[in-house]
């Protein structure tokens, strides 16, 4: 689906406030609430949207150590068997391929540096893993909401 510039608009609006109503993303962008609607639900239909959902800081609900864990697999390891290994762990909050040494990297939240350490632990465990490499984020500087739309 292509995206005109009232959809991005619309999507931005959405991005900033999930809660807004269509007669108030209907003032930003121009139209009225009815045609808001009939965007919106087109954009949902197409799965341009792909849900709504609320953020909440993950130190708010004790998970303040964060870190990412490059794992390297044994041979012919899919994403699928990377997957079905991780999607099981609720620490781990994303996972992809990557290009380079690694043959995925992972995205995880936990307590504390030992929780931290259980997940890693667990993840090695893996029958497919060689081996991981861990580094604990100190500071994130920016955080972009997953969907945001450059200009």
């Amino acid at each position: 689906m292509q995206l005109d510039q009232l959809d991005r608009s619309i999507i931005g609006v959405l991005l900033e406030d999930g809660r807004a109503t269509f007669a108030q993303i209907g003032d930003r962008v121009g139209l009225s609430a009815p045609a808001v609607k009939r965007r919106v639900d087109r954009l949902v239909a197409s799965g341009a949207i792909t849900g709504f959902t609320v953020r909440v800081d993950p130190a708010v609900v004790g998970w303040s150590t964060e870190g990412y864990v490059e794992i390297y697999c044994r041979g012919s390891t899919s994403p699928d068997q990377i997957l079905a290994a991780v999607e099981r762990l609720p620490e781990v909050v994303s996972a992809s391929t990557v290009t380079g040494e690694a043959d995925a990297i992972l995205h995880i939240l936990a307590s504390d540096v030992r929780h931290f350490e259980q997940v890693v632990e667990r993840i090695a465990r893996e029958d497919f893993m060689v081996r991981t490499k861990s580094e604990l984020v100190m500071s994130p500087l920016l955080r972009r909401e997953q969907g945001s739309l450059p200009s």
